[in-house]
């Protein structure tokens, strides 16, 4: 990949003005106003809308990477209360 000046991939710089750029400064495919490849009929993210059943949400109905459920089902080390005590005890 070509790199610009400012170290990123040239097409999706925006001080650059990357061919991949929008009017609205942002990367086509994610633009809202622009109706992007990337956006569903409910003007969300196609992998994050739970409508459309889009590949980040869970079978819980959450966003994959948020559901606590899954990270017990996927680890099997904890259960779902020893998990919860463990990130509340990582945050502070």
């Amino acid at each position: 990949m070509p790199k610009c000046p400012h170290n990123r991939r040239k097409s999706i710089c925006k001080e650059c003005k990357g061919s991949s750029i929008c009017s609205h400064n942002r990367i086509k495919y994610n633009c809202k106003d622009c109706g992007g490849t990337q956006i569903c009929s409910h003007n969300r993210r196609k992998t994050r809308c739970y409508e459309c059943g889009g590949g980040s949400i869970c079978h819980h109905n959450r966003r994959k990477s948020r559901c606590k459920e899954c990270v017990v089902e996927k680890n099997n080390k904890y259960t779902k209360e020893e998990y919860e005590i463990i990130s509340f005890l990582a945050k502070k």
